[in-house]
C-alpha cells in the first residue's frame, strides 16, 4: 500500500469525522436552546393562565432536581433565564420578522444568548453581535469584551471613500471591517510620544492589537520595505485580510489628520498593488490612524483619491480584559483560504 495514497485516505476520513462532529455539536446546541425556549414559554403560559407568581420557579427547580437528578441545567437561575428568554423573544418576534433571528438564536451557545439579553438592549446591536459571534467564533469572554468596548457602535464609522473606489459587496465589507475609534489602551505609552513609539508598542502587543483590529487580519510586517525607482520607502504596518482578500496598509499619525496623508497612502497602496498583490487579490486598502481624524477634511482629501482609503481615530483610554487572545490565522489557514479561490 503506497504511503502517500494511504495518508490521503486517512486525512479524508478524519476531515469527514470532524465535519460530522461539528454538525452534531451545532444540532445539539440548537435542540437545547429550542427546548429552553419551549420550557420558558410553558412556564410563561401557565403563569398567565393560573396567576402563579415567580415563586413557582424555585419549586420547579427543586422538583426537577429530585425527579431527574441525572439531568443538569435546570437550576432556579437557569429556569429564570429560560422564562426571560421566551418572554423577550416572543415580544420581539414581530419586530424582527425581517431577520432570520431564530437561526441566529439557535446557532450561538446558551451562555452567549444570556450575555446578549443582559448586556445589549438595542435589537440591531444584539443581532450584529450574534452574527459576529458566529462569523468569528467568539468565546464568552471575547463577546463580553467586544460589548464593553462598544465594537458595534465603532464599526463602519471611519471616514472613507470605499463606496466609489470598491465594488459591492467589497465596499460594504471594507466599511464594516474598519472601526472608529480604535482603542489601544493595552499599551503603556504616556504623553508625549512619537509615532514610532506607538508603532513599536502595537507590534509588541500584536495579539491584543489584532483583537482590536478584528478577525481576519494577518500581520505581514512593520516598517515594510518597498523600493520604487531605486528609492526606499517604509510602510508603518502591513497586514493581509483573509476575508477581504487584500493587503491592508496602516499609517500611524500623531495629532490631527492632514490632507497630505491621503496622497502618501495612495502611493503606498499603488506600490503594494504593483509589487505584492496577486491577480486574485482585491485592491489594497489603506487605513490612516490619527488622534483626530478631522472628518470633513478627511472626506475632502479622500474624495478624488484613486485608492480605497479609510481614516479613523485611535484612543489610549479604555481597557480590555488581560486574559483575552484573538484567533490568529496561521500560515496554513491563510494558504488554505487562498487556495479555495
Amino acid at each position: 500500500m503506497e504511503l502517500t495514497l494511504y495518508s490521503g485516505l486517512l486525512e479524508d476520513i478524519k476531515a469527514r469525522i470532524r465535519k460530522a462532529q461539528i454538525k452534531a455539536t451545532l444540532a445539539a446546541n440548537a435542540e437545547m436552546i429550542s427546548m429552553y425556549s419551549d420550557i420558558g414559554m410553558i412556564i410563561q403560559q401557565r403563569q398567565q393562565k393560573e396567576g402563579w407568581s415567580a415563586g413557582v420557579i424555585p419549586k420547579l427547580a427543586q422538583d426537577l432536581k429530585n425527579d431527574l437528578p441525572e439531568i443538569k441545567g435546570f437550576s432556579e437561575r437557569n429556569l429564570g433565564y429560560m422564562l426571560r428568554f421566551s418572554k423577550e423573544y416572543s415580544i420581539l418576534q414581530q419586530a424582527v420578522a425581517k431577520l432570520d433571528y431564530k437561526k441566529l438564536l439557535l446557532s450561538i451557545p446558551w451562555g452567549h444568548n444570556i450575555i446578549l439579553i443582559e448586556k445589549v438592549k438595542d435589537l440591531d446591536a444584539r443581532f450584529w453581535y450574534m452574527q459576529q459571534t458566529i462569523a468569528n467564533d467568539w468565546g464568552r469572554n471575547t463577546l463580553v469584551a467586544m460589548i464593553k468596548s462598544k465594537t458595534y457602535e465603532r464599526s463602519g464609522k471611519s471616514a472613507n471613500n470605499f463606496d466609489v473606489r470598491l465594488p459591492n459587496p467589497q465596499s460594504e465589507l471594507a466599511r464594516q471591517t474598519l472601526k472608529d475609534p480604535y482603542i489601544f489602551d493595552f499599551m503603556t505609552l504616556s504623553e508625549p510620544f512619537a509615532e514610532r513609539e506607538l508603532e513599536v508598542e502595537l507590534v509588541k502587543h500584536i495579539e491584543k492589537f489584532l483583537l482590536e483590529l478584528g478577525a481576519g487580519f494577518a500581520f505581514v510586517g512593520r516598517q515594510y520595505h518597498v523600493e520604487v525607482e531605486e528609492q526606499d520607502f517604509y510602510i508603518d504596518l502591513l497586514f493581509y485580510h483573509i476575508k477581504m482578500r487584500c493587503f491592508v496598509v496602516i499609517d500611524l499619525k500623531k495629532g490631527d489628520f492632514k490632507p497630505e496623508y491621503a496622497g502618501k497612502m495612495n502611493f503606498y497602496c499603488s506600490a503594494i498593488d504593483d509589487l505584492l498583490k496577486h491577480p486574485t487579490d482585491q485592491p489594497t486598502i489603506g487605513l490612516i490612524l490619527c488622534e483626530n481624524k478631522k472628518k470633513i477634511i478627511a472626506e475632502y482629501a479622500l474624495r478624488d483619491t484613486n485608492k480605497p482609503i479609510g481614516v479613523s481615530e485611535y484612543e489610549l483610554t479604555r481597557a480590555l480584559p488581560e486574559n483575552l487572545k484573538p484567533s490568529l490565522p496561521s500560515i496554513d489557514e491563510i494558504e488554505n483560504e487562498l487556495s479555495q479561490e
